[in-house]
């Protein structure tokens, strides 16, 4: 019984969290611009408006355009049932799961991109080279920091990597942590299209990465993307939660708190580095990915010293 209701709780968590981290995250930035916003829970809102519309398909696209949206949300969907968000295991756990984790993430990209490239848009097809080119530098940097918390866990299992014995390794290898949570949060800014890596509040196509690959979209399948995009950002918010708040007290009613207000403090900082930074010039993207890479890369050096 007591698995039933923490998994219930799990899904509840992961499926209506999400979209209040956006809210979160452009809230912060208004009180850092002086102004004061939009509500809170205006992404709600914007969802709630979106899948009340009809769909308009343009007739040159096939169903993989249709298919973009659906497999992007559902595959997001999936991934955040393998992260264990508190101390017990995830709803869907298994030795290895950390393999299906990370093909679950490209097959949502594979598929978006895909989408945008289906529209026959010039800008769209540009948009989706930056994404799988920025993917190709941010994936390793990610890999490479599962190798360390495996070495550390002894585990291939993203529920043992990421279970409340990695709050014991934070005293023997607190380094190799240390960079590893560093590289997951540059990584985090870049699979979400945040800045400094891309504005999701941009409308010039020129400057844009993600978004411009879903400008074709709208009603329903436009709503699905921007929840599964706030799913993909809870996801990489609850890695950075987990690697740097592992311990647990053993009480459900104080452990998922601290996961919520862990989860809310990535949003804030978020806010607080698209409020303090500006957008990289295209060509220093793969500079910041690259020193990723080997922020993870030294902590797997550092593990085997």
């Amino acid at each position: 019984m007591n698995t039933i209701i923490h998994d219930s709780v799990h899904v509840v968590l992961a499926f209506s969290l999400p979209p209040l981290l956006l809210g979160v995250i452009a809230k912060t930035k208004a009180l850092f611009a002086g102004r004061v916003g939009p509500p809170l829970l205006q992404p709600y809102y914007d969802l709630f408006k979106l899948f009340q519309k009809g769909s308009v398909y343009s007739t040159t696209t096939t169903w993989v355009f249709r298919a973009g949206a659906v497999v992007g949300f559902v595959s997001a969907g999936i991934a955040v049932l393998l992260i264990p968000l508190s101390g017990s295991a995830a709803p869907i756990s298994f030795t290895g799961d950390l393999i299906l984790f990370a093909y679950l993430l490209g097959l949502g990209r594979f598929f978006t991109a895909s989408a945008a490239l289906d529209t026959g848009s010039a800008f769209e097809g540009m948009g989706a080279a930056r994404e799988v080119t920025f993917a190709c530098l941010a994936e390793p940097a990610f890999f490479l920091g599962l190798l360390v918390l495996a070495k550390l866990s002894g585990s291939l299992q993203l529920s043992g990597m990421l279970g409340s014995s990695l709050a014991t390794h934070w005293a023997n290898a607190g380094d190799s942590l240390a960079l590893v949570l560093l590289s997951w949060f540059i990584v985090l800014l870049a699979e979400n299209s945040r800045i400094p890596f891309d504005d999701p509040n941009t409308h010039l196509e020129l400057t844009m990465i993600h978004e411009v690959m879903v400008l074709d979209h709208g009603g329903p399948a436009f709503g699905m993307i921007l929840y599964g995009a706030a799913l993909k950002l809870f996801v990489f918010g609850a890695l950075v939660v987990r690697l740097a708040v592992p311990m647990t007290v053993g009480s459900a009613w104080l452990d998922w708190p601290i996961f919520v207000a862990g989860l809310l403090v990535v949003a804030v900082v978020i806010g607080v580095v698209e409020s303090t930074m500006a957008r990289l010039r295209l060509t220093r993207v793969p500079v910041l990915l690259v020193a990723a890479c080997l922020l993870s890369a030294f902590a797997i050096i550092l593990l085997v010293r």
